[in-house]
């Protein structure tokens, strides 16, 4: 694999959201990522083999870490590993003999990344969660949705891609950073919530200065300005919108052939739910294609909204690769792009086997107790 981080062993202990996430970016980057997977697992989401998008790039190999030849085949992994992901509830790893202070004994410059919806400690640490319930405690749920009802369940994005693969992602490389210079490696505890939190840092800010409400649709950025937000068009399809600043939303006042003098007072946050729905009846007279003719491209700040199937065949997207196929199945390109190291096309899962243990230049005789135990074919 190409990438920057070319040369960097992982070791992923396969779990759900977040932590194949963050693996993927790395793999995605170069990066020699093997995933321990439990056999026969299922797939929570029911997409397995090269649908299973975040398993891309990297070799699994099938191990039931109940049996003690299993530890042994990990640790002989991580004796050769510069990071080990894993995303299990606090105290499970301990349990299976793979703990941080296991392995970084063996290993002292290993990076051991944690990505936990809680985190490592605090009252809730043992409790199950999701996403959902992360972002919540966050305070960064409440903020989104419309004022007349309950808040909108904004995927899973902010949570555990967001706030958490992400946030690991460059906890990880932090500390590889360090360990290179030091030697020394260390525990990355990175937990949704912290996550959520830390993208909500802006607003918290807005907050303390009073210029963000608890009110959802009524700040600038949540939907209540009427010059940030989406609009349904003739057909049925919307578009978004994001003038802020004074020559942007001159244009589209411009475009959208406005001329009444109450849009001039456009910071005026009384009258931004008249001008709201004066603006979505403007964008109900023409399709989202007519609208996108008047305007993408210009300074208005404009967007068709696309879904799964369209996106993929804009022509910025296409020129710019944001998609690639692997093995049969559209999906995004590792992003973002380096000048000098650019990723390699992503390969699909790899599928269970041992020649990691090869790849990794792990003497054969550490590997006699897992034949012994059936584990190697």
């Amino acid at each position: 694999m190409a990438g920057p981080l070319q040369g960097l062993k992982v070791v992923e202990m396969a779990g759900l959201g977040p932590a194949p996430f963050c693996a993927m970016m790395l793999a995605d980057m170069g990066a020699d990522v093997v995933r321990i997977e439990r056999p026969g697992v299922q797939h929570a989401t029911g997409a397995g083999g090269s649908f299973d998008v975040t398993a891309r790039g990297r070799r699994l190999l099938a191990l039931d870490l109940k049996n003690p030849a299993a530890t042994d085949a990990v640790l002989a992994l991580v004796d050769r590993a510069d990071v080990l992901i894993e995303g299990f509830r606090p105290g499970v790893m301990e349990r299976l003999g793979l703990g941080p202070d296991i392995c970084m004994a063996r290993r002292p410059s290993l990076v051991y990344g944690r990505m936990t919806g809680w985190g490592q400690n605090g009252p809730l640490a043992q409790a199950a969660g999701h996403d959902i319930n992360y972002i919540a405690i966050s305070g960064a749920l409440h903020a989104i949705g419309k004022p007349s009802g309950p808040p909108v369940v904004p995927l899973n994005y902010i949570g555990d891609f967001g706030g958490g693969a992400m946030m690991l992602a460059f906890g990880l490389l932090c500390a590889l950073h360090h360990a290179r210079a030091s030697g020394a490696g260390q525990v990355v505890d990175a937990a949704m919530t912290d996550g959520a939190a830390l993208l909500s840092a802006m607003m918290y800010g807005m907050h303390a200065a009073g210029a963000w409400s608890n009110r959802r649709g009524e700040n600038m950025l949540d939907g209540g300005a009427h010059f940030y937000g989406c609009y349904a068009c003739a057909d049925g399809r919307h578009v978004s919108i994001g003038s802020i600043e004074p020559q942007f939303y001159a244009q589209l006042l411009q475009r959208t052939g406005i001329t009444d003098p109450e849009f001039s007072a456009q910071l005026d946050a009384a009258r931004w739910p008249r001008l709201k729905a004066r603006l979505a009846e403007v964008f109900l007279t023409k399709t989202r294609d007519e609208w996108c003719a008047l305007m993408e491209g210009s300074d208005v700040c404009f967007a068709p909204v696309l879904d799964w199937d369209e996106a993929p065949q804009h022509p910025h997207n296409v020129a710019r690769q944001s998609f690639v196929t692997v093995d049969g199945v559209l999906q995004p390109a590792p992003a973002p792009r380096f000048s000098a190291t650019p990723a390699a096309m992503p390969r699909a899962s790899a599928g269970a086997g041992t020649d990691v243990f090869d790849a990794w230049g792990i003497p054969d005789q550490a590997l006699q107790s897992l034949r012994q135990a059936g584990l190697l074919r």
